[in-house]
C-alpha cells in the first residue's frame, strides 16, 4: 500500500493529522528503510496502530515528539513531522470535552515551548553581539 492511499477506515476514521494528543487510538502508514543510515534504501511502508502515551518538546529545538504504546506492547517514539507525514487518524473518543482538555493541554505547552525558544534565539543572538575578545 503507497502511503497517500490510506484515508482511514471505519475504526480509525477521524483524520488528526496536525493535531493528534495524548489518549488518541491512531493509525497510520510510516516509511520504512533498509541499509545503513548514509546509504539507506526506502523498502516500502509499514501500517502502524496503537495508543499515544505521551508527548514532548524538545527543549533545544522545540521538536515534537510522540511516545506510541503499540498494540504488542511496545513502545515507539516518533517526531511530529513523521507521525504526520503520510497522514493520521484516530477512533473516536467516549467523551471528547476529554480530549478537547488533552488537546488543550498540549496547545498550550506548545505555545509555552516556543515563546521559550524564541526568547532563547533573542538572547543568544544578542549576547554574540556583545562578546569582545
Amino acid at each position: 500500500m503507497q502511503s497517500s492511499d490510506y484515508c482511514g477506515d471505519e475504526e480509525y476514521s477521524i483524520r488528526c493529522t496536525g493535531d493528534a494528543c495524548r489518549g488518541d487510538e491512531v493509525r497510520f502508514y510510516r516509511a520504512i528503510f533498509s541499509g545503513s543510515y548514509r546509504r539507506a534504501s526506502f523498502e516500502g511502508f509499514e501500517r502502524v496502530t496503537g495508543k499515544i502515551i505521551s508527548d514532548s518538546y524538545g527543549s533545544a529545538k522545540q521538536q515534537h515528539t510522540f511516545t506510541i504504546l503499540l498494540g504488542d506492547g511496545t513502545k515507539t517514539r516518533i517526531k511530529g513531522r513523521n507521525l504526520y507525514s503520510n497522514g493520521v487518524y484516530r477512533k473516536p473518543w467516549a467523551d471528547q470535552n476529554a480530549r478537547q482538555e488533552a488537546l488543550d493541554e498540549k496547545h498550550e505547552r506548545g505555545d509555552s515551548a516556543r515563546a521559550y525558544r524564541d526568547w532563547r534565539r533573542a538572547f543568544e543572538g544578542e549576547h554574540r553581539h556583545h562578546n569582545h575578545f
